[in-house]
């Protein structure tokens, strides 16, 4: 499973308003995301806006095609659009900026387990 951690940028005075909307997710959201293979997914949120997302998913462009195709992914990202800034007319759900991952624990030492067998 590949894991994906993205950032996007919330507006400072939507802060609260954003944390309330998150506190209970509508159930059809829910289980869109799990039905399109999002896993684990997670959002960690800054006082100063700064929204890092995380989830593992096995096909990465498959499991957004999947939200794509959904009506309550629709109306969730036209939602939460006023809440993010830089997003110039595209949806969250499109101008998140996805980041590299560069380091792994568990992968780093599974190698050197390996090479020591």
């Amino acid at each position: 499973m590949r894991r994906v951690c993205f950032i996007l940028r919330v507006r400072p005075d939507r802060l609260a308003e954003y944390r309330e909307r998150h506190a209970a997710v509508w159930p059809d959201m829910l289980a869109a995301l799990r039905d399109a293979g999002w896993h684990d997914y997670s959002l960690f949120l800054h006082d100063d806006g700064l929204l890092v997302g995380h989830f593992r998913t096995a096909d990465l462009a498959a499991s957004l095609a999947a939200m794509e195709r959904t009506e309550v992914n629709a109306r969730w990202q036209a939602e939460m659009a006023p809440f993010f800034v830089g997003l110039d007319g595209r949806r969250p759900d499109e101008g998140f900026l996805v980041l590299d991952e560069i380091f792994n624990l568990d992968t780093q030492l599974a190698a050197l387990e390996n090479t020591e067998a």
